[in-house]
Formats: structure tokens, C-alpha cells, sequence
């Protein structure tokens, strides 16, 4: 059976994500909404979003360090319950009629702060509740209910939220934030870095080193490891790019397609459909093609889907090439993901997971400020409607040029060998 293996705790953690997903979800879909609302300007739109991904950008590392240092699951809960309080404060302004751009601004940044060290807080959780050889299917279940609650089912959910209340996703959002709090308390345990002790000169235990020292050896670290940092540099480039087209999105949909709030939000569910398939087949997806040429499916449904956006009109087209890059994510996540829980050593695993992502993730926020900036540029020279098709068009071709990096550089030989731990010396 699907659940056998993963254990109690597995299924606990899975309850408290998937909760908290479905109320992230439907504020997602509405954060972008109610930035239309008080303005039309693509960059000044796109700035919401850069303002809840910049923190990956300033505050992975040090995210990483706690991660490392404190109990992971009372990160998650505080986190849990921050997120709770800002998206609790966001729907009581909308409610006042007092929300301007600058404290929308303020309070993503804030959430962002939150998602930040949760997000990677739970990724390296993960390994203390399962053991090493189920990783892959855990993960796999986590991503797919993510996939499904985050981009499926919750994005319906926040568009009829706003048709109620533009402040009622916002509500719906601190509620389930405050349910995964007390679904995270049934973990019981104590879930810290495994550290092996060493002793000072005088036999004594060494002191704790400063929190720099520490973000540095995960920095050393990751770049060191040549596959890791490869796919590292592939992830930035694709989360920077497709970052850039998602920052109007929401714009693309209301004036390119046509789309009131539902419309938007069914197309923004349509990349949870495609990581529903992708939780369930990408298992047995990169067993049957391997790791490799897993990643290189990804990156070939990317060029398609968003080469289709950038010339399309059609709204059920557009959906179902968004639909598959959910399938595409999902198996480059389950591919990733689990070679950095296998092959990372446990007590380094919340700072190396947190270098990776500020890469990996550290780019969107620059992805967003240039995808607004582009539409600014191209709409001046040409027409509105160019300047919103213009970053789906970048997209497709800056992926496609990492097609050729990503096949010269981590094909199957270099993916095995790292789960292998048989990286050759001179790729260190």
C-alpha cells in the first residue's frame, strides 16, 4: 500500500502541510488580485511578488543556520502561527478598506521572512521522520499533496473566496495557518541536528562556532559538490525566468485571455492537476528514464507550455500548457530533492538545503522586478499586449539554452554517481 513504511509522524507532518497549503493557495491566487486593484502598473504589481520572494534572497542562510541549531518542529510551529498573524492583519485591512501598496508591500516581505524558514525548516525535517530509503516516496507524497492543495484545489477555492470578500481568502488563509499549528503539536519529539561531538584541546567539548562560521561551511560545502551546485545554478535560472512571466500573470489573465477572478483562478489551478499526475507517475517516471533525463523533460515541457502562453489567446490552451509544467515540476522536485536528503550529511542538511534554495529560490524575487520591467519596456516601444507576452516568450528561450547546460553537465553517469557517493575527485 501507498502508506506503508512512512510511519505516524510521516502522516502528521502530511496533515499540517496539507492544511496549510490549501489556506497558502487561496491567498496566493489573491495577494496578486488585490494588487490590481490598487494599481495597473505591471513593475509596481510585479513588486508584490518580488517582496515575498526576496526574502529567500536575504534570509535562506541564516534560515538554514537556525535550522541547524534549534528544534525543527518549533520553527515549523512558529512559523506556523507568524503566518497566521500576517495574513490574519492583511484581511483586516482589506476589511477596513485601509490597504495601500506600501503596507501590502510590508506584508509580504513579513510572510515571505515566515515562509522562508519554514519552508526549508521542513524539508529538512523530513529525513527525521522517514528513513532514508523511503525518502523518495515521501517526498513524493508531499509534493503531490502541495501540487494538489496549493495549485488545485485552493486556487478555485480563493476565487470564490474573492468574489465573496476580497479580504475572505486572507481570513480563510489565517485559519488554516492556525490549524497547522495544532496539528503540529500531535508531532511529538525532539527533532534538532544530529551533531557528533568534538573535543577542544583540553579534552573538553568545543564551543558552539559563531553562526557566520557555520553558514559558511554549508556555503563551502555545496560548492564543493559538483552536481549540487550544477543543479543548484539550473534551478536559479528557471525559478528567475518563469518568475518573471508569473509576476504579471495575474495581469496576462485579465487583459491577454480575458479572465475575471474565478477564470484566474482555475487557470492558476491547472499546474496542480499536471503535479497530481506528477506525485503519483514521477516515481516511477525517473526510475523507468532515469534521473537525467528526468530533468530534461522538465525543461522541454517549460519550452512548450510557456512558448504556448507567449502566442496564444485561448484560455483553455494556455491552462493546459500550465497544466504540464505541474508534472514537469513535480518530477524535477522528486529527482532534487531526494539526492540532497540522501547525500547531505544530517547535521549539515538545514544549511546546505538553505544555500541551495537562496539560489535556487534567491532568484525569483530578481526574476519578478525584471519580468515587470520588461513589460514596461516593451509595452512603451509596442503595445500592452506585447509587453505581457513578452516574458513567456524569454522564458522559452532561456530555458531552452539550459536544455544544452543541463545535458552537458548532469546527465545519468554524474546523477548516479553522486547518489552513489563516488563524485569524481576532480568535479570537487
Amino acid at each position: 500500500m501507498a502508506r506503508r513504511g512512512l510511519g505516524a509522524a510521516f502522516w502528521k507532518l502530511w496533515s499540517a502541510g496539507a492544511v496549510s497549503n490549501l489556506g497558502q493557495g487561496a491567498s496566493a491566487v489573491a495577494f496578486p488580485w488585490l494588487a490590481t486593484t490598487l494599481t495597473t502598473n505591471a513593475f509596481l504589481v510585479a513588486l508584490t511578488g518580488v517582496a515575498i520572494r526576496l526574502p529567500w534572497l536575504l534570509f535562506s542562510l541564516p534560515a538554514g543556520a537556525l535550522a541547524d541549531r534549534l528544534d525543527r518542529r518549533h520553527l515549523m510551529l512558529s512559523m506556523s502561527a507568524a503566518r497566521a498573524l500576517i495574513v490574519g492583519t492583511v484581511a483586516l485591512l482589506v476589511a477596513l478598506d485601509t490597504m495601500s501598496l506600501p503596507l501590502l508591500c510590508g506584508c509580504a516581505l513579513a510572510l515571505g521572512f515566515a515562509e522562508v524558514l519554514f519552508d526549508n525548516t521542513s524539508q529538512v525535517l523530513l529525513p527525521s521522520v522517514v528513513s532514508r530509503d523511503r525518502l523518495a516516496a515521501a517526498n513524493g507524497r508531499l509534493m503531490a499533496t502541495q501540487m494538489v492543495s496549493d495549485e488545485f484545489l485552493a486556487p478555485p477555492l480563493g476565487g470564490a473566496l474573492i468574489g465573496l470578500s476580497l479580504a475572505a481568502p486572507f481570513a480563510f488563509d489565517a485559519t488554516t495557518a492556525a490549524v497547522s499549528v495544532l496539528l503540529l503539536l500531535l508531532l511529538r519529539g525532539r527533532f534538532r541536528a544530529r551533531v557528533e561531538p568534538t573535543a577542544g584541546a583540553n579534552g573538553q567539548a568545543a564551543p558552539r562556532r559563531s553562526m557566520r562560521a557555520e553558514i559558511a561551511e554549508g556555503v563551502r560545502w555545496l560548492w564543493g559538490h559538483a552536481v549540487l551546485r550544477r543543479l543548484a545554478i539550473s534551478l536559479a535560472v528557471i525559478n528567475g525566468a518563469t518568475a518573471g512571466a508569473m509576476a504579471v500573470h495575474v495581469l496576462y489573465a485579465q487583459e491577454v485571455l480575458g479572465l475575471g477572478p474565478l477564470g484566474f483562478a482555475l487557470l492558476s489551478s491547472a499546474a496542480g492537476v499536471g503535479g497530481l499526475l506528477g506525485g503519483v507517475l514521477a516515481g516511477g517516471v525517473t526510475r523507468r528514464i532515469g534521473p537525467g533525463r528526468s530533468l530534461l523533460v522538465l525543461l522541454a515541457i517549460e519550452v512548450t507550455a510557456y512558448g504556448t502562453a507567449a502566442f496564444a489567446s485561448n484560455a483553455y490552451l494556455v491552462g493546459a500548457a500550465m497544466g504540464a509544467t505541474g508534472f514537469g515540476a513535480v518530477l524535477w522536485n522528486v529527482t532534487t530533492v531526494s539526492l540532497r536528503q540522501t547525500i547531505i550529511p544530517d547535521r549539515l542538511l538545514g544549511r546546505v538545503n538553505s544555500v541551495y534554495r537562496l539560489l535556487g529560490w534567491g532568484s525569483m524575487p530578481l526574476g519578478m522586478a525584471a519580468g515587470g520591467g520588461l513589460v514596461t519596456l516593451v509595452e512603451a516601444e509596442w503595445s500592452r499586449e506585447a509587453g505581457l507576452r513578452a516574458p513567456y516568450l524569454a522564458v522559452t528561450l532561456i530555458v531552452a539554452a539550459l536544455a544544452v547546460y543541463v545535458r552537458r553537465h548532469l546527465h545519468e553517469r554524474a546523477l548516479r554517481e553522486a547518489l552513489a557517493g563516488t563524485e569524481p575527485a576532480g568535479d570537487r
